[in-house]
């Protein structure tokens, strides 16, 4: 029987990934125990805030070694959201360098463009341009618009990974499918009906 397990380490506002889920399937919870995260068939990842503190919590709440066992040696469905698809990288630049989970060889990067009328940080809709075999986009229409907040961004190494794109003043990795691990640098919890169905794709794997 499907059990979702949204990981709670004390960063950002939970209560909307939560709500957004559970208006899909009511199994879910929201937890740091070991034994939630080991009964569960998905896990996903959320996160707002800096980088070194996401790992910092992670650690704190002796997160780094099940989620490990569970997503990479047990292949448990996975989703990380913004922050929680960072978090996936081998470093980010965010505050100096900062090691990170390393699932997903690549670096996390301050955005930057020549363009003076782009914002940093990129907040608000934006249309990502998918790949149509995507699980996670299943239904959805090309170009639809995502609701972003972020001032970094992940570049993995292997670009064959990337399902999802955005510009930006410069290309956004928006995206990311490896094996077991789904990754979103937009909030599908705050994009409205797109991001629902987004979210009722990766849960129905």
């Amino acid at each position: 029987m499907k059990k979702i397990c949204i990981i709670d380490y004390g960063l950002g506002n939970v209560a909307s990934i939560f709500n957004a889920v559970k208006y899909l399937d009511d199994n879910v919870k929201l937890s740091r125990e070991p034994k939630d995260i080991d009964r569960a068939s998905h896990i996903i990842l959320p996160g707002v805030g800096s980088y070194k503190t996401g790992m910092e919590n992670l650690a704190k709440y002796n997160l780094l070694e099940i989620l490990s066992s569970q997503v990479i040696a047990k292949k448990k469905l996975f989703l990380g959201i913004c922050l929680g698809m960072q978090l996936l990288s081998s470093s980010s630049t965010e505050g100096g360098e900062q090691r990170g989970l390393n699932w997903i060889s690549g670096d996390v990067v301050k955005i930057t463009s020549n363009d003076e009328t782009i914002k940093i940080p990129h907040m608000g809709w934006n249309p990502v341009k998918h790949s149509n075999d995507s699980i996670l986009y299943k239904n959805i229409k090309n170009s639809s618009s995502f609701y972003f907040v972020h001032s970094y961004h992940f570049v993995p190494q292997d670009k064959s990974i990337i399902t999802g794109t955005c510009f930006h003043g410069v290309p956004i990795n928006s995206s990311l499918q490896k094996d077991n691990i789904f990754a979103t640098q937009f909030h599908p919890e705050k994009s409205h009906d797109v991001g629902t169905e987004l979210l009722n794709n990766f849960l129905n794997q």
